[in-house]
């Protein structure tokens, strides 16, 4: 398939540009090179992390979510003295979700403002063009708000990520949908990009390892707004449950086509990049399902006092609840804060690597737990079902995975 050699070359490039980066570093991927275990971001009186992410593009809800919730956390730390003297400042550019803006963007960051960390950045095609960059000069990539493979494979000593893999998700929901729901009949309709082949390659990895065969597979550009005759193909293969590489726009445009279409008795099952409130306020959303890494709460959940507080103070802040990204984004933060305390006074990046793989027993103030390790640098590895019921994203499951 065309597609799949594609995205074999794809991998191939990313891990060209990582080897790149280790033997301009003078190291391997199993140790933090030389240049490493430079100060580099760090001073008597601070400390700099920075993030190239997307305030301003197709997923800026995503990116200005986490800032802002980043902020709040670095804020809250800052206010009473930072950590072991030094505050720490949070330089944010935006990439519009743009590659050559990200590369921009990343290059700020590195050069000028000498970051030790590029921390939750949006978007797999825009991690996977600066981490090179990053890595030749000794940055940690530390929790991307992307759930793709090459956030964490293949293993390099300054990746790290606090939530799950696309990959893991598509495979724990067709287990499910098969194991639970007595489905039998697997298709995929994706975004003919690397994150929607993520999303294919998933789903056909794990029919196969259960003696299944995807009935059907529809293609598309993220820009397509057209899907009657997708959807029409997928119907005509008889499919029961259909795996979405989609994001906001397309799975509305998807779904929207097949209730058209009057097409009953079939489950759409997204991931993380489609879990978001303007796909349960749509009328086609409803019983829209989404693997998940954490769900996101509403106003009138029962929330602990932590919760609350922190609920409250974010609608204060920035006038507007809280979604998924602001959690993440407040746990990417406070997990960045944990690690520096951990690393000591004398705050280099190898010391700082240590101090993200110590994490090994973390849970958050939303209940959700992460965990990390010398050879472990994935935080996040199983996941939350959830399905849009009423106009609202209920929790269906805990702790799936394949």
């Amino acid at each position: 398939m065309l597609i799949r050699l594609w995205k074999r070359l794809m991998t191939l490039s990313v891990m060209l540009g990582v080897f790149l980066g280790l033997t301009a570093c003078g190291g391997d991927s199993s140790t933090v090179s030389e240049s490493s275990s430079s100060s580099r971001g760090v001073s008597d009186k601070e400390v700099v992390l920075g993030v190239a992410t997307d305030l301003s593009g197709p997923t800026a809800i995503w990116g200005v979510g986490a800032t802002n919730a980043a902020r709040m956390r670095f804020d809250e730390v800052n206010a009473k003295g930072g950590v072991h003297g030094r505050q720490i400042r949070y330089v944010v550019e935006d990439t519009s979700y743009q590659v050559p803006k990200a590369m921009s963007a990343a290059n700020k960051l590195v050069n000028r403002d000498e970051v030790i960390a590029n921390l939750m950045g949006v978007g797999t095609p825009l991690n996977n063009a600066i981490m090179p960059m990053l890595f030749e000069s000794g940055v940690l990539n530390l929790f991307p708000i992307s759930g793709g493979r090459q956030m964490v494979e293949p293993f390099h000593p300054l990746k790290f990520t606090q939530r799950g893999i696309y990959y893991d998700e598509v495979r724990a929901a067709v287990k499910y949908f098969v194991e639970e729901k007595g489905r039998s009949t697997p298709c995929v309709i994706y975004q003919d990009t690397d994150y929607g082949v993520e999303i294919l390659e998933g789903a056909h990895d794990q029919a196969e390892a259960m003696g299944l065969s995807i009935a059907e597979v529809s293609a598309h550009k993220p820009t397509d707004s057209e899907f009657t005759a997708a959807i029409l193909r997928l119907k005509n293969a008889d499919c029961d449950f259909i795996l979405m590489g989609t994001i906001h726009r397309d799975t509305i445009l998807v779904l929207e086509a097949a209730r058209k279409m009057g097409w009953e008795g079939v489950d759409w099952i997204g991931n993380n990049a489609v879990y978001a409130q303007v796909i349960a306020d749509q009328e086609s959303g409803e019983g829209f399902y989404s693997f998940v890494h954490m769900a996101r709460l509403y106003a009138d959940d029962e929330m602990t006092p932590e919760v609350r507080t922190w609920w409250d103070r974010y609608i204060e802040l920035y006038g507007e609840e809280p979604g998924l990204a602001a959690m993440e984004g407040y746990r990417g933060a406070d997990l960045a804060v944990l690690a520096l305390q951990k690393a000591g006074p004398e705050l280099t990046t190898e010391s700082l690597v240590k101090a993200v793989e110590s994490i090994t027993d973390y849970t958050d103030i939303f209940g959700y737990r992460v965990s990390f390790g010398p050879e472990k640098h994935s935080g996040a590895t199983e996941s939350v079902l959830s399905q849009v019921q009423d106009g609202r994203w209920v929790t269906l499951e805990q702790a799936i995975s394949y």
